[in-house]
């Protein structure tokens, strides 16, 4: 049987947890339970112990037997953002945008739990050609704001919900892929083309 390595990190686990602690788990719950690895009383449960942990150790109990594209069987990283990490976009009874000059990584995750999300990329620096959001609306949603000649992959699903994500009619071969995945349960992800200005 293979020994895998223990989900606490003994030397962080007993430090305070803080607000981005919370929301790098709470991404992490959501993308598990949009892969059917926890059922949505499980999901539920794990998130009210979320907002009860108060210390790194507690969190990582949480997500300690999960498999995502970014947790596999390597303990949970709760360290800042890099380059290379996804981000995590959370709107929990609340609201969360981005907009602007922004920079969009490899990976972003996203929950919006009786909330909603708005992502305009029109002004948004890419840090990749090919860049993936998922997405997880759960009686929530949200809004993918693309600029005309951006590339949409929509691979996402709804379920007593809707997830109508689309490119425009004339793709610039040279312009950034996004791939948009997800779940949309009891809510809607949905997706806008801005068009350029005329002169």
């Amino acid at each position: 049987m293979e020994n895998r390595p223990s989900p606490m990190d003994s030397h962080r686990s007993h430090l305070r947890a803080s607000d981005s602690n919370r929301e790098q788990v709470a991404a992490v719950l959501g993308e598990a339970m949009s892969t059917g690895q926890l059922s949505h009383e499980e999901y539920s449960e794990r998130l009210d112990k979320l907002y009860q942990a108060k210390t790194v150790g507690e969190l990582q109990l949480l997500t300690h037997d999960l498999q995502t594209q970014s947790v596999t069987a390597t303990p949970l990283s709760l360290s800042p953002a890099t380059d290379s990490e996804a981000e995590n976009v959370i709107a929990i009874f609340g609201g969360a945008e981005r907009k602007g000059r922004w920079r969009v990584r490899r990976r972003t995750r996203a929950l919006a739990l009786f909330g909603g999300l708005r992502f305009d990329l029109t002004d948004a620096e890419f840090e990749a050609r090919e860049v993936e959001i998922t997405i997880v609306a759960i009686f929530g949603g949200a809004d993918l704001i693309v600029p005309e000649g951006v590339e949409v992959r929509s691979q996402g699903v709804g379920i007593f919900g809707g997830f109508d994500v689309h490119s425009g009619p004339d793709i610039d071969p040279s312009a950034p892929v996004v791939v948009v995945k997800g779940l949309a349960l009891f809510g809607g992800v949905s997706g806008k083309l801005r068009r350029r200005r005329r002169s």
